[in-house]
C-alpha cells in the first residue's frame, strides 16, 4: 500500500528503488509478460523487443504466448502499434523473412 500511494503522490524517492518489487511478487514468465505488453504499447525499438522475446523464451514463454501478447494488445493499444511490432517480434524469434514477406 506503500507503495501505491509513493506513486499516486508522485514521490520521487521511488526513483531510487522502481522496479525492485516487481522482481519480488512476479514470476520470471509474468513478469517477461508484462514487460513484451509494455514494450509493445511503447512503440520500443527493435533491440529492445528483442531483449524482451528473449527473456520471453529464456522464462519459458511459448511463441504462442508472445503471439497471444501482441494480439491482446490490439484492443489496448490499437492495431497500429501491433501491427508495428509484429515484425520486430518476428525477427526477434527468428521468422522475419517467413512472416513479413508479401505473399502473406
Amino acid at each position: 500500500m506503500e507503495l501505491l500511494r509513493r506513486f499516486c503522490v508522485g514521490d520521487p524517492r521511488m526513483e531510487a528503488t522502481a522496479g525492485e518489487t516487481w522482481a519480488h511478487v512476479l514470476d520470471r514468465r509474468t513478469a517477461a509478460l508484462v514487460r513484451l505488453g509494455a514494450l509493445i504499447a511503447a512503440s520500443a525499438p527493435t533491440a529492445s523487443m528483442r531483449s524482451a522475446v528473449d527473456e520471453a523464451i529464456t522464462a519459458g514463454v511459448s511463441v504462442s504466448e508472445i503471439v497471444g501478447v501482441l494480439d491482446g494488445m490490439v484492443s489496448i493499444s490499437g492495431l497500429p502499434r501491433a501491427v508495428a511490432a509484429a515484425p520486430r517480434i518476428a525477427a526477434a524469434l527468428g521468422y522475419e523473412e517467413e512472416l513479413t514477406s508479401d505473399d502473406i
